[in-house]
């Protein structure tokens, strides 16, 4: 009884509404997206609320977020818009055009190492799809997977709760690395202690990160303290740069750094960092399913890993 009385109350414009909420986290902005006035959007939500007979959603001056019932029912959303989405190809509803678009996520520091192996793969055999890459951190990335802004992400493992409704491939383990110009005074060393590193400026991920906690972590585990005067940034291409004209060290992910160093752009400090190894994963909703022109992608990335995987440091 209570199923029939869902199926016959629930509207896809609910469920429309919930998902645009979820993507924006902010009434206002999806209010906007929605061409709605933000009373309307808030009504819809209460609706919806009413349906479930559950909490979905928390709204605060600062935006909303989901509960934990919302987390769960935001999967659910996602995978019917992405089934009538998916009817609509299949049909040709309209007689539109069919452009196929394939959505990817990728860290900063793993987006330059495997995407454009994958990318150059992927256009042979799907020349007329468009990718649409966007990169950012950890938790955005798994916030946007959920929403169904992405189709997949290239990212790191992260807490179980964070994790709820996607699965997880591995694809290889990278450990950290230390980087610095050609001519630093410690690159002509055939083994670098860590502390000698405190010497100079140091170049780190931001905080909250799995690179910045496995970079703190190695430093504690040698007695020794990161200083506050690192620079800390998301930006590859600022972290490269600021090594290649100063005497920085730069503390990345061997993806992040290993074209430059194959090219002799920066080198590679002989320190040990055995224990900082980070697994680099493809994650994807647990409900729904990819395009075909996704799936292919995917198997483009694991094809780049495998090789990316085999070229790691020993």
């Amino acid at each position: 009884m209570i199923k029939t009385l869902f199926k016959s109350r629930v509207r896809l414009r609910h469920l429309d509404c919930f998902v645009a909420v979820a993507q924006s986290r902010h009434l206002g902005r999806a209010a906007d997206k929605m061409g709605l006035s933000q009373p309307a959007v808030s009504k819809t939500l209460t609706e919806l609320e009413e349906i479930v007979g559950v909490k979905l959603l928390e709204r605060n001056r600062l935006g909303t977020r989901l509960t934990r019932d919302g987390d769960i029912f935001l999967a659910h959303a996602v995978a019917v818009q992405e089934a009538l989405n998916a009817a609509q190809l299949a049909v040709g509803i309209g007689h539109a055009p069919r452009f196929e678009t394939v959505h990817v996520g990728a860290l900063p520091t793993v987006a330059p190492d495997l995407l454009p192996l994958a990318l150059l793969a992927f256009r042979r055999s799907h020349p007329d799809v468009r990718v649409l890459a966007q990169t950012a951190s950890n938790v955005a990335l798994l916030q946007s997977l959920k929403a169904g802004e992405l189709d997949f992400a290239l990212a790191r493992m992260s807490d179980p709760e964070m994790l709820g409704g996607l699965s997880f491939e591995l694809l290889y383990m990278e450990p950290l690395v230390l980087a610095v110009r050609p001519g630093h005074r410690l690159a002509a060393h055939a083994a670098v202690d860590l502390a000698d590193v405190l010497a100079y400026p140091i170049v780190v991920s931001a905080k909250g990160t799995t690179p910045r906690h496995n970079t703190e972590s190695h430093f504690q585990s040698h007695g020794l303290k990161l200083p506050s005067n690192c620079l800390e940034t998301l930006s590859v291409s600022l972290a490269r740069q600021v090594t290649r004209e100063s005497d920085a060290i730069w503390i990345a992910p061997t993806g992040a750094v290993r074209a430059d160093l194959q090219d002799r752009i920066l080198l590679r400090l002989a320190t040990n960092t055995d224990g900082t190894e980070e697994p680099v994963g493809l994650l994807c909703r647990s409900e729904g399913s990819l395009s075909a022109a996704a799936q292919a992608f995917i198997e483009c990335l694991r094809e780049a890993a495998t090789a990316r995987r085999a070229a790691l440091p020993a």
